[in-house]
């Protein structure tokens, strides 16, 4: 996952049980979603060409049946793995390859069993089911590796904005929908996300995925940005979303790619507010370093004009 897609990994570990009732029921059921503990820290050794790969959710939990490998007799011995990668490139070649190494890799470190899920942001596929990763020599089949996918651009937007579940509402951002009412749903499900019986930061998690993959009119915008003026501790998750993205960045021994990424998803945000930026503006950002970029990205959200940032 791009550091970028900070937001949507905190909302999936947020609403997490919701995730797997919502696309997966029947796998839900077949866990104790009570209790979960987060592996935050899955890092790769390093491969051959030197990259490491920071696993993005993988969570540890109890099952309600045995899994293969569990003592049948031992219910408390009864845990399992389920590791989420969340995609925003528009193809699944880049990640597939990697999947069946991952897998390894976290069965062989936990010795669990494990449950592989892809959560795509641009790829539809069939909305939901199962893919495979193979590999072949010659005819002979060598490996089969199967995973569970969400494809969001092959689900229908407007069934999920109105359906039940919260997390539904607001992953509807980055379903598919006519282009005429794209601004209407942007409206609509915020106007849902309002009224929601949550915490004002669960609110501001689902909110801030409607901003972030919808574009949305004056008015649902400055309904998006009551959310964060409110309330100091939605400002104080906000503030985090962006530190924890720094912190992963150069735990992956990536700052350089993610300033860049910041920087991209910084002027995106204000473009979208002010209009186009001064080239000027833009080069002076790029200049910042970059804990300095990850507090105008902070400022970005509630300034209310490009020289309150103080960047020139």
């Amino acid at each position: 996952m791009t550091d970028h897609d900070q937001l949507m990994k905190a909302l999936i570990r947020e609403f997490f049980a919701d995730f797997l009732r919502l696309f997966f029921a029947d796998w839900a059921a077949r866990f104790d979603l009570t209790h979960v503990e987060w592996l935050d820290k899955e890092l790769l050794p390093d491969p051959p060409d030197g990259s490491r790969h920071l696993l993005d959710l993988v969570a540890k939990l109890r099952t309600k049946e045995p899994a293969p490998g569990h003592d049948p007799a031992d219910a408390s011995a009864w845990l399992a793995v389920v590791h989420i990668e969340i995609e925003s490139p528009d193809k699944t070649t880049l990640l597939k390859p990697r999947l069946p190494r991952y897998y390894i890799h976290l069965r062989d470190a936990r010795g669990l069993p494990v449950l592989p899920i892809v959560l795509y942001l641009k790829v539809g596929l069939d909305g939901i089911g199962v893919d495979a990763v193979s590999e072949s020599f010659w005819e002979l089949e060598v490996l089969t590796f199967r995973y569970l996918y969400v494809g969001l651009p092959g689900l229908d937007a407007v069934k999920y904005v109105a359906g039940s579940d919260w997390l539904g509402v607001a992953l509807a951002a980055l379903m598919k929908v006519e282009k005429e009412r794209i601004r209407a749903l942007g409206r609509e499900a915020l106007e849902r996300i309002k009224m929601a019986p949550l915490s004002a930061q669960q609110r501001y998690l689902l909110a801030a995925c409607v901003d972030k993959y919808l574009p949305l009119d004056e008015a649902g915008r400055a309904e998006f940005e009551k959310f964060i003026n409110a309330d100091e501790e939605v400002r104080a998750m906000a503030k985090g979303i962006f530190e924890r993205a720094y912190d992963e960045g150069v735990e992956k021994g990536r700052s350089r790619g993610f300033h860049e990424g910041q920087l991209n998803l910084i002027c995106a945000q204000l473009e979208r507010r002010f209009g186009t930026l001064p080239e000027r503006f833009v080069e002076r950002l790029n200049s910042l370093p970059t804990e300095r970029l990850v507090a105008v990205g902070i400022n970005a959200m509630t300034a209310k004009s490009l020289e309150e940032l103080g960047v020139e």
